[in-house]
């Protein structure tokens, strides 16, 4: 198990472990699969810069702060990049981005 699949179950483990309370917050606006898929894009693509489980970031935008009716600008950032942050839009499908957003909004809140 590399590294980043092993960041991934954990990230899908902490996940499973807020349970019911996390998908509260989201007022049904994203499903459960949703979030883990954001969840696992986000610990193979952001979490070295973002910090794991958006909860270290060394360098960048502390994306647990991001407004949450902001949608166009995040999407925008991941497709076209932002300041040191590279273009992600050749690499991920729209439905993709969609995940990560839906798992910056339900987060690793505590």
């Amino acid at each position: 198990m590399t590294l980043r699949i092993a960041a991934a179950a954990a990230v899908g483990a902490a996940l499973a472990a807020l349970g019911f309370s996390v998908f509260a917050q989201l007022d049904g606006q994203f499903t459960e699969a949703q979030v883990r898929q954001g969840a696992g894009i986000y610990a193979q693509n952001c979490s070295p810069c973002h910090g794991p489980r958006m909860l270290d970031p060394q360098a960048a935008f502390d994306l647990r702060t991001f407004p949450r009716d902001q949608k166009e600008r995040f999407f925008l950032s991941v497709r076209k990049g932002k300041n040191q942050m590279p273009p992600w839009g050749d690499l991920f499908k729209q439905d993709e981005i969609e995940a990560l957003w839906a798992y910056v909004l339900a987060g690793e809140r505590q």
